[in-house]
C-alpha cells in the first residue's frame, strides 16, 4: 500500500464505525468513511470534534458546527497550498491520500529534463494539475465537467502562485474531449486521471465506470506523444480492486509501449493506532526510457 507521511496540515486521528476523525489545520471535522468497517477501541477524542457530517437516508446529508468555522481556509503539502471547505456532500474539495500520486508526479516531471506536456482529466479540484504544473511542466491541460470545481482548481493554483503558469482549464466530457485532441493533433507526455463511479457531463453525458474505462483508456493512449513519460489512474469504486485495475491496464495498449505497469492501494496512516485507513486504488505506467 502507498502511503503518504510527509502531510504536516493533514491528520486521519481515528477510523472505525465507518467514520474517520480527521484534523484539517486546526480543524477537526468527523464524517462519514466506508471503508472503516472495523470497531472503535477508544471513542474518547470522538466528540472533540467542529462539525460533523450527518448522512440522510436519502441520498446526501449536512454538516453539524460544534463551533463557528470559516466557510473555506487553506492547508498545505510541502510547497502546495490547497482552499479546504466542507462540502454539502461530506467531501472538503481535498484528498489527502492523493499526496502519494502528487509526490510521484512531481518527481517523475522534474526529473525528466526535457519539456512535458500534461493532460488531467476528471481533474476535479486540482491536486494533480497543482502538483504537474508547480514541478515544471509546460502545460497543463485540467479537464473536467463541474466549472465550480475548474474555479476551485484556479484557486488552488492562485493560493500555490501557479496562476501565470501555462494552465487550461476544460468544462466538458472527458471523452468528447479526448476524442476532439485526437482529430486535431494534440499529443500529451502525460495523462492522469482520477474517473468516479458515475457521472454526467456538462450536456448529460453518461459515465459509468465499469462500461467506460476500458473505451476511455485506448483514446488516451492514442493521444499520447512519442515519448510519453507516464499514465496514472486512481480510482475509488468500491469493489475495483489493484488486480483488477492492473489486468484492465495490461489488456489495453499499454502494454505494447515499452514501459511497466504497477497497481497499488493508497491509504492515510491512522495517527492513534497502528493501522492504515484504505482510501482507493491507483495505477501507473512509467517509460522504461
Amino acid at each position: 500500500m502507498l502511503v503518504s507521511n510527509d502531510f504536516k496540515d493533514y491528520e486521519c486521528i481515528d477510523a472505525g464505525n465507518a467514520e474517520k476523525l480527521e484534523r484539517w489545520g486546526n480543524i477537526i471535522l468527523r464524517r462519514p468513511d466506508p471503508w472503516a468497517l472495523w470497531f472503535r477501541e477508544d471513542i474518547s477524542d470522538w466528540n472533540k470534534y467542529d462539525a460533523l457530517y450527518h448522512r440522510s437516508d436519502k441520498g446526501g446529508g449536512y454538516w453539524e458546527y460544534i463551533k463557528d468555522i470559516p466557510s473555506y481556509w487553506t492547508i498545505k503539502y510541502r510547497d502546495l497550498t490547497f482552499k479546504v471547505s466542507p462540502t454539502g456532500f461530506k467531501h472538503t474539495g481535498l484528498f489527502p491520500e492523493q499526496a502519494v500520486n502528487w509526490d510521484f508526479i512531481m518527481d517523475k516531471i522534474v526529473n525528466a529534463n526535457r519539456s512535458i506536456k500534461v493532460l488531467n482529466l476528471f481533474a476535479y479540484t486540482g491536486g494533480a494539475t497543482i502538483a504537474a504544473s508547480f514541478a515544471g511542466a509546460s502545460s497543463v491541460t485540467h479537464v473536467d465537467a463541474s466549472s465550480g470545481m475548474n474555479d476551485w482548481a484556479k484557486e488552488n493554483a492562485k493560493l500555490t502562485g501557479i496562476s501565470d503558469n501555462n494552465i487550461r482549464y476544460i468544462c466538458d466530457d472527458v471523452m468528447k474531449f479526448v476524442l476532439r485532441e485526437k482529430r486535431r493533433g494534440n499529443k500529451y507526455d502525460v495523462i492522469i486521471m482520477d474517473p468516479p463511479t458515475y457521472g454526467r457531463g456538462p450536456s448529460k453525458e453518461l459515465w459509468r465506470f465499469d462500461d467506460s474505462l476500458n473505451n476511455l483508456i485506448e483514446a488516451c493512449i492514442d493521444i499520447l506523444s512519442d515519448r510519453p513519460l507516464f499514465f496514472l489512474i486512481s480510482s475509488y469504486t468500491k469493489g475495483i480492486t489493484p488486480t483488477i485495475l492492473l489486468n484492465v491496464m495490461e489488456t489495453s495498449s499499454l502494454k505494447k509501449l515499452n514501459g511497466k505497469i504497477t497497481c497499488d492501494e493508497i491509504g492515510i496512516k491512522i495517527s492513534k493506532r497502528d493501522m492504515v485507513l484504505p482510501c482507493g486504488i491507483c495505477g501507473r505506467w512509467e517509460s522504461n526510457d
